[in-house]
């Protein structure tokens, strides 16, 4: 038995295919409580098990959890590098998943990390990286922050700051 789709996965869901197919974008209709506030959020997409596209914001950019969430599924659909657009014979493949990211706040030593628990922000200078939490085949502290300095550029011998978030991960 399939278990009923979070209304934040759903609204990820209806922005990507309301864009894919006639380049619309959706207008949230009634907003659940967590969807009025303003944080920063991840959508990430799958299809058959496969990343598909994975953008987000660290912090909000928009008014509302639920543009945010628009903005970045729209964005994780058409506009990961990694990956080419999402065509409108895939959309019936693809599962949604939406993080909304809780204010990162600075570590002192990656002792107060935790691979499953607290994603991680890397930075040096300009350059950040972030990774989030619990990702199958990401087992370590080691392994996030490895992670982290490859996205941003950030090569292991560089003094970085570290921060920590947690999420609140809806399917």
């Amino acid at each position: 038995m399939k278990q009923e789709m979070h209304p934040l996965a759903k609204l990820a869901r209806k922005a990507v295919e309301d864009y894919v197919n006639g380049r619309r974008m959706v207008e949230p209709d009634e907003l659940a409580p967590e969807m009025k506030e303003r944080a920063g959020v991840f959508v990430s997409l799958k299809k058959r098990g496969q990343l598909r596209g994975c953008i987000g914001t660290f912090e909000p950019t928009q008014p509302s959890v639920a543009q945010e969430i628009i903005q970045n599924a729209i964005s994780s659909a058409t506009g990961d590098p990694r990956f080419s657009p999402v065509r409108p014979d895939e959309l019936k493949d693809i599962e949604y998943s939406v993080d909304v990211l809780t204010s990162p706040q600075p570590v002192e030593d990656k002792a107060q990390l935790d691979a499953k628990k607290y994603g991680v922000i890397v930075e040096a200078g300009r350059r950040r990286g972030l990774l989030l939490p619990d990702l199958e085949g990401v087992d370590s502290v080691d392994m996030q922050i490895d992670i982290c300095r490859q996205k941003a550029g950030i090569s292991p011998a560089e003094p970085v700051k570290l921060y920590r978030f947690q999420v609140r991960r809806y399917r």
